[in-house]
């Protein structure tokens, strides 16, 4: 067994057995690689002899490399869940990985936008583009994010056959958990347009969203257009693509959306990752009394 067979089953395992999204599966591969290139590892046996203060040695050498702390806690994950893969592997009766806690994360809050910020960002990613067909595909891709929630991997996972959308949407989230959306009609009206306007032929079976050339549409794509659009209004940086979620969750829940429907529509495995919208709309709400009172 080689170096490369080692990482060809690890992304197998990871793509095909824990059904990872391609965006963790490369992270997670990318940890393994400079693990067994940075140790000359070439057996599943090697691998699993990694206990903690082997890993605590390899992230000090990361974190000299220049990695924050956010990157390191999941470089750390990835490296446990590789290390515990490569013990199964090995036979190890239990393949548990070591132990050794990440650094420390201060949780920040999501940066919704106002409606009109959304709406005017998906309006002018659309004139900023070289091509009116190009300009309604970022269109229809950021006001799905935005009036129905998706991530920017599940918009740019939908198919030909979505070209004609209805009320609601049934999307495959993380782990290939499926749930329903609501479409509204404007985002409707903005996937027909792109679908009219395409060049491309949008068959059920390719990709819905193609970038220039014919291809799948690259999430680094809409990210470009989004900052166009975003430095052209003068929003900060903390205006991107999954900020359209973020404003999804936070004006549904200040309308009087509750918190199990939210976490049905986001996709969320558990209420906790919900909760932070709570925060978020109480963070709002604090903002503009202070703005608003008198004594503020």
């Amino acid at each position: 067994m080689s170096a490369a067979d080692l990482i060809a089953s690890w992304q197998a395992h990871l793509a095909d057995n824990r059904r990872r999204s391609p965006h963790t599966v490369r992270a997670y591969v990318a940890a393994a690689q400079r693990l067994v290139a940075a140790n000359g590892l070439a057996d599943w046996q090697s691998v699993a002899r990694n206990e903690a203060h082997h890993l605590r040695g390899h992230l000090a050498a990361r974190r000299a490399e220049g990695l924050g702390n956010a990157s390191a806690a999941r470089e750390l994950s990835a490296l446990k869940a590789f290390i515990a893969f490569a013990r199964a592997q090995a036979g190890d009766p239990d393949p548990a990985a070591p132990r050794l806690r990440g650094p420390r994360l201060k949780k920040g809050l999501p940066r919704p936008v106002t409606p009109d910020e959304a709406v005017n960002l998906t309006e002018l990613a659309s004139e900023l583009a070289r091509e009116d067909w190009i300009g309604a595909r970022d269109r229809a891709v950021l006001l799905l994010m935005y009036g129905s929630g998706l991530r920017i991997a599940e918009a740019l996972s939908l198919t030909g056959r979505e070209a004609e959308l209805g009320e609601v949407l049934q999307v495959a989230g993380k782990g290939g958990k499926q749930r329903i959306v609501p479409v509204l009609p404007i985002t409707r009206a903005a996937v027909a347009d792109y679908a009219r306007l395409c060049p491309w032929p949008l068959t059920p079976a390719e990709p819905l969203f193609r970038g220039a050339k014919g291809g799948p549409l690259a999430q680094g794509m809409v990210q470009k257009a989004m900052a166009q659009a975003r430095r052209a209004l003068d929003l900060p940086d903390t205006a991107t693509p999954h900020a359209l979620r973020h404003s999804f969750a936070t004006h549904l829940l200040s309308a009087g959306a509750d918190l199990r429907s939210l976490q049905e529509l986001l996709g969320h495995a558990s209420l906790g990752s919900t909760q932070i919208y709570t925060r978020v709309d109480a963070a709002s709400l604090l903002e503009n009394y202070r703005k608003a009172h008198p004594r503020g």
